[in-house]
């Protein structure tokens, strides 16, 4: 197996593109720690069934990626940390002069500081393993910018800067640290939004996704979760130990623009 013998720690992993990716790495062989923070029976059981499927070792671990000391004791309390994903985040659309502060507050915390935190545990685990790989989970909006969405840009473009200095630190260690961009991704959450949108156009399904919802993508499709999941598994790979510090996008030509 590519990844046998390795543990990806994977933040916000129990749906959608985080657990894509921790699909991905499990197929590949890796041992998974996937992370929430609602520590729910369903958690469990989505823990124990990617076990069976893949016959790998996956635990659950419940952190809140907004608090500093979570997000540190998520990897400290692991036996090895090989490889770190990035991934959790949430979203809100307001103006900046209407933009609640809390809401500022809570997305700088969850997409960029819990990854400078998780960061900063898991390099001594990496370095003395003699081994690592770090993947942040950017977006095309960490290279673009639309209106309404500041503090999740902010973050995103934070992430970027971040996943630089990350890879000039590690530079002359077999440590590489990436960020994948995505476009819009076909996520349940993004299911979810379809009928609405539809309704709100007067549009079919066909017609919303490509006119609407993927009015910046130049392809026209949504990404998949399992094309991020292999984007990862790439950057985990041999083949991948001279990328780091670079931003991979997934995004049907968005930031070709």
């Amino acid at each position: 197996m590519q990844l046998g013998g390795k543990t990806a720690i994977v933040t916000g992993s129990t749906s959608g593109i985080g657990l894509g990716i921790a699909r991905g790495l499990a197929q590949a062989g890796a041992d998974v720690v996937l992370n929430s923070f609602t520590n729910s029976n369903d958690d469990q059981q989505l823990a124990n069934d990617l076990s069976k499927e893949f016959g790998v070792h996956v635990t659950y671990a419940q952190a809140d990626m907004s608090d500093p000391e979570q997000c540190r004791a998520l990897i400290t309390q692991q036996e090895r940390c090989d490889i770190l994903v990035n991934n959790a985040g949430i979203q809100h659309v307001a103006p900046i002069d209407e933009f609640p502060i809390e809401k500022w507050n809570a997305i700088i915390a969850i997409n960029l500081s819990s990854a400078f935190h998780t960061t900063a545990a898991a390099l001594p685990k990496m370095r003395a393993a003699g081994w690592g790989r770090i993947v942040n989970i950017s977006s095309a909006h960490g290279l673009t910018a639309s209106p309404y969405k500041s503090a999740y840009i902010a973050a995103k473009h934070g992430i970027v800067g971040l996943t630089k200095t990350t890879a000039l630190e590690t530079a002359e260690q077999p440590i590489t640290c990436n960020a994948i961009c995505p476009g819009y991704v076909l996520t349940p959450l993004v299911e979810a939004q379809i009928p609405d949108t539809m309704a709100k156009y007067n549009m079919g399904r066909d017609e919303v996704i490509k006119k609407v919802m993927l009015e910046r993508q130049p392809s026209r499709e949504f990404a998949t979760v399992d094309q991020l999941g292999g984007t990862t598994v790439f950057l985990c790979s041999d083949a991948a130990a001279q990328i780091t510090g670079t931003t991979i996008s997934v995004d049907g030509g968005w930031t070709a623009l």
